[in-house]
C-alpha cells in the first residue's frame, strides 16, 4: 500500500508543479492561461486532499458495517 501511495502522490505533485507555469503566465493570452492553470492546480490539490481524507474514512465505515453485518449473520445461523 505504501508503494502505491507514494507513486500516486509523486504523480500528483509532479502534475501540480507542471501546471505552475500556467498559473504565473504572462504575455499574450496570459489571462486565459492563468485561469486554466489556477483551476487545474487548485482543483487537483483539493482532489488529493479529499482523497487522502475521504477514502480511508469510507474504507473504515464500510469495513465496520461489513463486520457488523457478517457478525450478525454468523450469530443467527
Amino acid at each position: 500500500i505504501r508503494i502505491r501511495f507514494r507513486a500516486v502522490m509523486m504523480t500528483a505533485v509532479a502534475f501540480v508543479l507542471g501546471v505552475i507555469p500556467l498559473v504565473v503566465a504572462s504575455g499574450a493570452g496570459a489571462e486565459s492561461r492563468k485561469v486554466l492553470g489556477t483551476t487545474v492546480c487548485f482543483g487537483l490539490i483539493v482532489a488529493i486532499t479529499i482523497s487522502l481524507v475521504a477514502v480511508p474514512m469510507l474504507y473504515a465505515v464500510v469495513q465496520s458495517l461489513s463486520e457488523r453485518f457478517y457478525k450478525k449473520k454468523d450469530q443467527t445461523e
